[in-house]
This record gives structure tokens, sequence and C-alpha cells, in this order.
């Protein structure tokens, strides 16, 4: 049986704060991890690959499928359902994906003036 895992920088106040979040929202079967905590070679990701984005990794079907940024939140929300799978799916499909991508890299380089708890990860 497969899993799903939202993976984030746990040294992050937003992304903690942000993970925490969609956590809540989540079905129970989801996991919502800090990479530090993990070791992102098993999940075939590289450390630079988790320094440098949120993942969504989704292995309950026939193979494993990743995505990172805008993407990965995008699949999150479709997950968290309701109102928010709506949302989701927007962000993940075009027009509105060209736009969610630049969004995120903004937000991703400029997350440590953002605000959320200063809590470091294992």
């Amino acid at each position: 049986m497969g899993s799903v895992i939202l993976v984030y920088d746990g040294q992050c106040g937003f992304c903690v704060r942000s993970a925490r979040w969609i956590e809540a929202r989540l079905p129970a079967d989801a996991r919502v991890e800090p990479w530090q905590s993990l070791e992102p070679e098993e999940l075939g990701l590289s450390r630079p690959d988790v320094q440098a984005a949120v993942w969504w990794i989704d292995d309950r079907g026939p193979g494993m499928q990743r995505s990172c940024g805008a993407d990965a939140v995008g699949r999150a929300l479709v997950a968290a359902g309701g109102a928010w799978r709506v949302i989701g799916r927007l962000i993940v499909h075009p027009p509105l994906r060209w736009l969610a991508r630049p969004i995120y890299a903004l937000v991703a380089a400029n997350r440590h003036r953002l605000p959320g708890p200063r809590a470091a990860a294992p």
C-alpha cells in the first residue's frame, strides 16, 4: 500500500506555519514531514531538491509521482478537499499554473522574511 507525504523545510518559520495549516486539512493517511527528519535520497530526492522547495510525493498508484513548488502546494490543496480542492486544481493547471510557479519562486526566495515560528526540525 502506498503513501503520500508533503516534505517541507522544518527550519523555515513560514514553511512550518504553512505545513501545520495544511496538515490540519489533509486526510489522516497523509504525512507532513520536515526534510531534516528524513533521508531525501529514499524519496528519490537530493538535499538541494528539498532545500529549494516543498515536495508532494505520492506513491499510492502505479509509480511514484513527485511534484515540487507550486505544483506540490496545489496537489496538497487538492488532497485537502472541499473548496481547497478547486483552488488546488486551478493551481496545477494552466493558465493559473503559469502565475503560481513564479509566485511560489518569489515566496521561496524570500521565505526567511515572512512571519512564522522559528522552530528547528530534528
